[in-house]
């Protein structure tokens, strides 16, 4: 159970939700205690103040005056002191019980009714204070301490909106636990089981997330991947479709021909022979161009570039490919800025030129005219190869660059694969424009700088 990150993330966000709430626990106790302090500070001060103007009392009237006495304890009680007065010699002159014993009825049970003093409304033993005039002790205070008012109030609101927002919060807090720790695995849950289905199979299965974090990343990432995967299987599929169905026209002519030459109908002839050679190289050829194929597809694991100056580079193909342009009578145009530079594998770069140069020599005829173009644009290293042959129809343009596609009689239609694999491997890009009967222009394009 625990080993469920469902449940993991379910335990931190509790913890961390009773970590908060206990920290509020902690702040509740240190303001209680503050305020309790606050609160012991001021009835200090009362008392020193209560002090004072006896002592200023009794120096005013160079003794203990009576009225003023009694005057001095009802504002002492006003501030929440019960007190006791004693002469020099610890005899009690008067108390609080004594002065509201002296005031007039009506005052005698308003003012403890607004001080809340009742015989036992104090708390503690009286704490004496002694009284001073120049040095010399003249008596001493006893006080007590009333319960304070604020106190209790304080402390009861406290503690119930304490126990409200525990309540509240504790109970939202668990509430979003448990909503955002599944909103959390879940997207893990459903990569979990489209990984399952992948792994049985089932390539087709995907992830949908509607977030927009790490998760959807990892899951764009997986859709990705999976598409990937997707699509290499149904190339396979189709490259093992058509293996099978270009090796089947070769071995079925030669198997005509030896079961014809094995009955006797067929005489065992040079050129009979011949025959069953031809479509043996016919054979070496297809495997050779399925081999060039995964070849380019694995080039980009094996890929030795370098600087190099690109106008001798393709200045050299050109020339050894002109004279078959001059022998079919078409004429072969190099253009290239000196100085270009490019940052590819030689080989095959040259295998990219010489497939390009091919097609182009096979789609023109007699009179007609190839230029190879080369130079920077756009901070990327172009190549174009433009003829002035049959051209491609509109329809069949996005098709050129599959596998076994063929514009012409004869040849396995791999050469555009084979070169668009090559100039992906060097991140780059190929880009084709034609015109049925006009012609056709293949540009590669590289970039400038390496990557």
């Amino acid at each position: 159970m625990l080993k469920s990150l469902w449940i993991k993330f379910l335990i931190l966000l509790i913890a961390v939700s009773a970590i908060a709430l206990s920290a509020a626990l902690l702040l509740r106790e240190l303001m209680i205690k503050d305020f309790r302090e606050y609160l012991e500070g001021e009835q200090e001060d009362r008392v020193y103040w209560v002090i004072a103007d006896l002592e200023n009392t009794y120096a005013k009237y160079d003794g203990w005056n009576d009225e003023v006495i009694t005057e001095d304890m009802i504002w002492a009680l006003m501030l929440g002191l019960e007190v006791k007065i004693k002469d020099s010699n610890g005899t009690i002159m008067t108390d609080t019980k004594k002065a509201l014993a002296a005031l007039p009825g009506p005052m005698a049970r308003r003012i403890p009714a607004v001080a809340q003093f009742k015989a036992s409304g104090a708390t503690g033993e009286f704490i004496s204070y002694p009284l001073f005039l120049r040095g010399q002790e003249i008596g001493s205070l006893e006080v007590k301490f009333l319960r304070p008012r604020r106190e209790p109030v304080f402390i009861t609101r406290s503690n119930r909106f304490l126990m409200l927002s525990l309540l509240a919060l504790g109970g939202l807090a668990l509430l979003l636990s448990v909503v955002f720790s599944r909103k959390l695995t879940d997207p893990i849950k459903k990569l979990t089981l489209a990984a399952r289905s992948i792994g049985k199979g089932d390539l087709k299965s995907r992830v949908t997330v509607t977030s927009n974090d790490e998760i959807r990343i990892l899951s764009d990432t997986f859709n990705t991947m999976a598409r990937s995967l997707d699509m290499q299987e149904s190339l396979r599929k189709k490259l093992l479709a058509n293996v099978a169905h270009e090796l089947r026209t070769p071995l079925g002519a030669m198997k005509s021909e030896l079961e014809g030459m094995i009955d006797d109908l067929h005489p065992l002839t040079k050129e009979n022979l011949a025959s069953i050679n031809a479509e043996l190289d016919r054979l070496k050829s297809m495997l050779e161009g399925i081999e060039d194929l995964f070849d380019a597809e694995a080039s980009r694991l094996s890929l030795k570039p370098r600087d190099m100056e690109l106008k001798p580079f393709l200045q050299n193909i050109t020339e050894r490919f002109g004279i078959l342009f001059s022998e079919k009578g078409i004429s072969l145009d190099f253009q290239c800025n000196d100085g270009s530079l490019i940052y590819v594998d030689p080989d095959r770069l040259s295998q990219i030129v010489i497939n390009l140069l091919s097609n182009a020599l096979k789609a023109t005829t007699k009179g007609g005219h190839v230029l190879i173009k080369a130079g920077s644009k756009n901070a990327e290293v172009f190549i174009e190869v433009a003829d002035t042959g049959v051209g491609i129809k509109e329809e069949d343009l996005p098709f050129i660059f599959e596998r076994f596609y063929k514009k012409y009689a004869g040849g396995l239609g791999l050469g555009l694969s084979i070169v668009k694999e090559l100039v992906e491997a060097h991140q780059g890009r190929i880009d084709v424009q034609s015109r049925f009967g006009k012609g056709s222009t293949f540009t590669v394009y590289f970039p400038a700088k390496r990557s």
